[in-house]
């Protein structure tokens, strides 16, 4: 299989699927499409996408068959079905469930710390993080939400993840926002924060950390907060 994905210093999307099949040990071939020339309708990212049919957007899944799936929810359920011996999601129906419902929270809500609070894995903008504390309540209002979801889960089931001891599909989904938190200094719980420093430890999203630190690629349009200064 082909995972498509973007520049690894940004792309919180592409990161989720990668860091599932790297977690789970699923074999794939990373192919980058980046972002440097723009996203436009004539850019090279968007050209190669074309070629394949799909959204114009990364992630893309292209299956040994052939088959391109985008979307990272619909790449997570596809994997789920076909490698149900890594347990992505959690075999109890009911948490089951609720690991869905965690992870379509994920992918369609928190558009205030989204916007303002752009992955930049690179970075240290612990000054933009306290100006944004001070100042967006809609950037409060969003990690309290994920943090106090984080605690619920974490005490419920007794951690290291957030459906207990093995990596699913939810922690893929919220490393993205792992990252976020450390790249802002964005002020969390003590549960909170030893969850931010699990995830980000483990070998699957360390690696990507690693892949986007050496990428050493400025994208303009990626960071705004710069441009800002």
């Amino acid at each position: 299989m082909q995972l498509l994905i973007g520049n690894k210093n940004y792309s919180s999307w592409s990161m989720r699927p990668w860091v599932l099949m790297r977690a789970a040990g699923i074999d794939f071939e990373e192919r980058l499409v980046r972002f440097d020339g723009g996203l436009g309708p004539d850019s090279p990212f968007k050209s190669e996408l074309a070629k394949l049919n799909v959204a114009g957007r990364v992630p893309v899944l292209i299956t040994d068959d052939g088959l391109a799936v985008w979307d990272s929810l619909a790449i997570a359920e596809t994997l789920a079905e076909r490698f149900a011996d890594r347990h992505l999601w959690p075999a109890e129906p009911g948490e089951r469930a609720r690991a869905r419902s965690v992870c379509a929270e994920m992918h369609a809500g928190f558009s205030a710390l989204r916007s303002h609070c752009p992955m930049n894995i690179e970075a240290e903008l612990a000054q933009v993080g306290a100006r944004l504390m001070a100042t967006e309540p809609g950037v409060v209002a969003d990690l309290q939400r994920i943090t106090s979801l984080w605690s619920e889960l974490l005490d419920q089931h007794r951690g290291p993840w957030l459906f207990g001891s093995q990596p699913g599909i939810a922690d893929a989904f919220y490393a993205p926002v792992c990252s976020r938190i450390r790249t802002y200094g964005l002020p969390v719980p003590t549960q909170a924060a030893l969850y931010v420093d699990w995830v980000l430890d483990s070998h699957a999203v360390a690696a990507w950390i690693a892949g986007a630190r050496a990428e050493q690629r400025f994208v303009d349009f990626d960071e705004p907060y710069r441009r800002s200064r």
